[in-house]
């Protein structure tokens, strides 16, 4: 081998510091958690080792990773493609490792490029094990199968990756059987020489896909017995399994940055559609927990989870990078645990400096691991609050109150168009059962896309959904209550529910579901139809009491749903005194008291605020000894969010209690302090509502200290103030 060649090999190489007490399997753990917490599919965030590593610590890694490797051999069959390419590389692995395990036996000491060749080893069979991780990831099949002709691409390239590690590596220098040697170098041959192709059934297979795709765009039915061939050669088997599919595909589309192609994109979502329409037309039988108790393991889906970001008002700051403070849109971790958006600190790198920017600490490494899940949060939060997304360039409004959003590919809108004549079919003449399948496979369609949402409402599903309502099934109510809380995201469909009579079937579930979680997706319905009808849904004389019952006595999520509920109808003057009149007051100054919840803290905090602008929401909040309690958790609670709308209650009060609340919020001694900590500490908003704060109490000094004192509250009104 060239001695340019073996340059080029040894410039590849990431030089990550050597700590003799720290094996290489460090690194293999290290890459084993990058993979599990949601490393990308195919991507291959492989770790070289240093170039001063010894070689009785990174060949007793190598061997683990063969051994790992080899374990995929038992899993062939449930691998999606590729088959035979995964059996080749396979074997090549395990055939190595008799060549590793004497060297490690037989040799304390290698010269340089025999380190060199096994450090390029390692990092090859990383990657390996990387891809056949991702051949066998749990949701994840389809996809494995159209992009298998680049898997085959990824199988060759580590083959001759192979190959070029052993080129590298001293025959002549390293004293080790003649059997064996010729072993390693027939192994060499094979890796070099071996076909990695995309293999023919593959290629028949993925073909079958395109061939379905095309007479969807066409609006045409495919053949059922081609879906079914797909299914089966791929290994999903049955509806839970087609299900997970589909969530994979979705999260795909989700995480895409704004430098992937288009194209991926459009595959992405031609693919969900297809892989839906399997789930419901081809999975005869829904085979999983979800159908039955719980919708992915937890009743916490997506829409509620947006609905607690509304109602906590987390501000973008939280979600701005340190260094640009524009919004994330690619946050990654670096070594310090800080996060920052992935262009903004590799400018910072490339600029020459090597600390982090929060801490100034010198970094060992500059390597950057992408944090998935708070870029989950801040695209919920963007779709939540109709911010402008930054993963994805719109080129088009993205507001589905005044805009109907395109789908992001032909093929996905002609599935959904069929989906849902197929649905509506099913809810209007099928038999119960069939009903209940009907609004789940709409609970699931309409939970990510915008374009699903508009569809299911276009084809006229809504007023079907509402009649379910009055079902005293519980898994069919429950099933169609969560299936209009994610179409109530569409302005059409809200309006639909509230000509069809849909307001007083909704309240009537809040009141009387047949069991909690069909009321918790009531009241969250009602969030979404607030903004627009909340006079009128404040006009239904059940409405607020059986919120309030809710968050009495229901569930956490059923308490934090009716919070947010509450906190919607508020936005309606109307709708104070009807809360206060039904006993809210005493019931959230009782959760601040007593809960240990900080999200129901936060909560209640934001609901009395509200309240606390109005008089009669004054006079309730001080006769419970809200202002008390609001002083108190302002000193210690540990939510940021919280800590704000504490600040908002107390200002709020302050403006509408005069000098007989300021009075009692001078006496406070740790007020003081908490509200200058929010100067420096707090959001923009904070910031404002603590330096009104403090102006206020500043000036009840100023006319106290001049002899001046008018209460703002009528004698008849006073109230006493602990």
């Amino acid at each position: 081998m060239s001695q340019t060649r073996r340059d080029e090999i040894q410039s590849k190489q990431i030089k990550i510091p050597y700590y003799p007490n720290t094996k290489v399997n460090a690194n293999l753990s290290m890459i084993r958690n990058i993979s599990q917490s949601g490393r990308r599919i195919l991507t291959f965030p492989a770790v070289h080792p240093c170039e001063s590593i010894a070689p009785s610590t990174l060949l007793p890694s190598l061997i683990t990773l063969c051994k790992a490797i080899s374990s995929f051999q038992h899993r062939l069959s449930c691998f999606p493609c590729n088959k035979r390419n995964a059996r080749n590389a396979i074997r090549l692995t395990h055939l190595l490792q008799p060549f590793l395990h004497e060297i490690r036996d037989c040799h304390s000491g290698l010269p340089d490029p025999a380190t060199l060749s096994l450090s390029e080893l390692h990092l090859t069979f990383q990657k390996l094990l990387f891809l056949l991780e991702d051949l066998s990831r749990e949701g994840a099949k389809l996809y494995i199968l159209m992009e298998s002709d680049r898997v085959a691409t990824q199988f060759r390239v580590i083959s001759r990756s192979i190959a070029t590690a052993l080129d590298v590596f001293p025959f002549g220098s390293v004293e080790i059987s003649e059997e064996t040697k010729e072993h390693a170098l027939l192994l060499n041959v094979q890796a070099r020489k071996g076909r990695f192709e995309f293999e023919e059934e593959d290629k028949r297979v993925v073909m079958s896909v395109v061939s379905s795709l095309t007479r969807f765009e066409n609006q045409v039915p495919p053949d059922e017995g081609d879906l079914r061939w797909v299914i089966e050669y791929i290994g999903v088997k049955g509806w839970n399994e087609c299900n997970k599919e589909v969530k994979f595909l979705e999260g795909e589309i989700g995480f895409k940055g704004s430098d992937e192609k288009r194209n991926k994109v459009t595959l992405l979502s031609s693919l969900v559609g297809f892989m839906s329409y399997c789930r419901c037309l081809v999975m005869e039988v829904v085979d999983c927990e979800e159908s039955n108790k719980k919708i992915e393991g937890r009743r916490e889906n997506r829409i509620e989870s947006e609905i607690d970001l509304s109602l906590s008002c987390l501000n973008p700051d939280d979600f701005r990078c340190p260094i640009s403070l524009e919004l994330m849109s690619d946050p990654v971790t670096i070594e310090t645990g800080h996060t920052y958006d992935r262009s903004s600190i590799l400018k910072w790198f490339r600029s020459g400096n090597l600390t982090c920017p929060n801490t100034a600490k010198r970094l060992i490494t500059t390597e950057m691991v992408p944090n998935l899940v708070l870029r989950k949060l801040i695209q919920q939060y963007c779709y939540a609050n109709d911010i402008s997304i930054p993963f994805v360039d719109l080129g088009r409004r993205n507001r589905e109150g005044t805009t109907r959003v395109e789908p992001e590919s032909v093929a996905a809108e002609g599935a959904m168009r069929m989906l849902a004549s197929f649905l509506k079919g099913k809810i209007e003449n099928g038999s119960g059962e069939e009903m209940n399948r009907g609004a789940l496979e709409i609970r699931l369609i309409s939970k990510t896309s915008v374009f699903n949402r508009s569809c299911l409402v276009e084809a006229g599903l809504v007023p079907l959904l509402l009649r379910l309502l009055s079902s005293m099934d519980s898994l069919t109510q429950e099933n169609a209550a969560a299936a209009l809380l994610n179409l109530s995201k569409c302005a059409k469909s809200r309006s639909v529910m509230v000509e069809k009579r849909g307001l007083e079937l909704i309240v009537g579930v809040l009141k009387k579901g047949v069991k909690m979680e069909a009321r918790q997706h009531a009241a969250a319905v009602l969030f979404y139809l607030s903004a627009e009808y909340g006079n009128l849904i404040g006009k239904e004389a059940e409405a607020i009491p059986a919120l309030i019952r809710l968050i009495k006595d229901g569930s956490y999520r059923s308490k934090k749903n009716g919070l947010v509920a509450i906190f919607g109808l508020l936005k309606h003057a109307e709708n104070h005194r009807r809360v206060i009149e039904g006993g809210a007051v005493p019931l959230l100054v009782g959760i601040l008291k007593g809960s240990e919840n900080e999200d129901l803290i936060t909560d209640s905090l934001a609901v009395l605020a509200t309240l606390a602008e109005k008089r009669e929401g004054m006079f309730a909040i001080i006769e419970e000894e809200g202002l008390h309690v609001a002083v108190e958790i302002l000193s210690c609670s540990s939510s940021r969010v919280g800590r704000e709308h504490c600040v908002g209650l107390l200002l709020s009060l302050s403006l509408n209690g005069g000098e007989e609340v300021v009075g009692y919020l001078v006496k406070s001694p740790s007020l003081m302090g908490s509200l200058y900590s929010q100067l420096s500490e707090g959001t923009s908003r904070a910031r404002k509502k603590a330096s009104a704060l403090i102006r206020i109490l500043h000036d009840f000094y100023e006319r106290r200290s001049s002899g001046f004192k008018i209460s703002l509250i009528p004698q008849e009104q006073f109230i006493h103030v602990r």
